[in-house]
């Protein structure tokens, strides 16, 4: 896969990934929520954790605030977006696989998507609690430049089941599989990830 071609789709997965958000944002108060299927909700939620819907770096290191945990982890992603623009550039220079790039503009898509909601939407939006938020709201955004919080609206309660008493810790409790509530640009991460592991061997071949 050229350069051009993988620009392309990280442009419309980009895309994609926007539009959808700031429709949610627009368009939903926080928590709201329409069932599409029974296994399949849009469901709005914010975060400004490392993946998946509220881990925290404060929540790993006490010394450290929520507010200078949020610019770290912020500027970390902003640096690692580099360093997967750099590796796809050179992935497709050397003509590396078709499922290597791929997956790397998959990785980088996604990662630039939610970069995107934690550097401007505290600027851009305003707060989604008990209300519908507008776009440049006159008074100013929720919050300021790199504390934005990323936007997850894909939530998929397939089944529930009630854990066995016997189990340790979550047992009687009930289990909701898939309980993570999630956006394009974490599909595009996953998926991703997932075809370096599963396709390994053609990804990173000697050819």
């Amino acid at each position: 896969m050229s350069l051009k071609k993988s620009i392309l789709l990280i442009v419309i997965l980009l895309l994609i990934d926007q539009i959808s958000k700031i429709y949610i944002k627009t368009n939903f108060a926080l928590h709201e929520n329409v069932e599409v299927f029974s296994w399949f909700k849009i469901y709005f939620i914010e975060n400004d954790g490392m993946a998946w819907g509220g881990t925290k770096i404060s929540d790993f290191v006490s010394f450290i605030d929520d507010r200078s945990a949020k610019i770290a982890l912020t500027l970390f992603r902003v640096f690692a977006i580099f360093g997967i623009g750099y590796w796809l550039v050179d992935a497709t220079k050397k003509q590396s696989s078709k499922i290597l790039i791929t997956a790397i503009a998959l990785i980088f898509s996604g990662a630039l998507g939610n970069i995107i909601d934690s550097v401007f939407y505290g600027v851009l939006f305003e707060d989604s609690m008990n209300q519908v938020a507008s776009f440049l709201p006159e008074a100013g955004g929720y919050d300021s430049l790199l504390h934005g919080k990323v936007v997850d609206m894909l939530y998929f309660p397939l089944f529930q089941i009630n854990l066995p008493q016997w189990l340790p810790l979550y047992g009687g409790q009930r289990f909701n599989f898939f309980e993570p509530v999630f956006n394009v640009a974490d599909m595009a991460i996953s998926t991703g990830f997932l075809m370096l592991i599963v396709f390994n061997k053609k990804a990173f071949s000697k050819d």
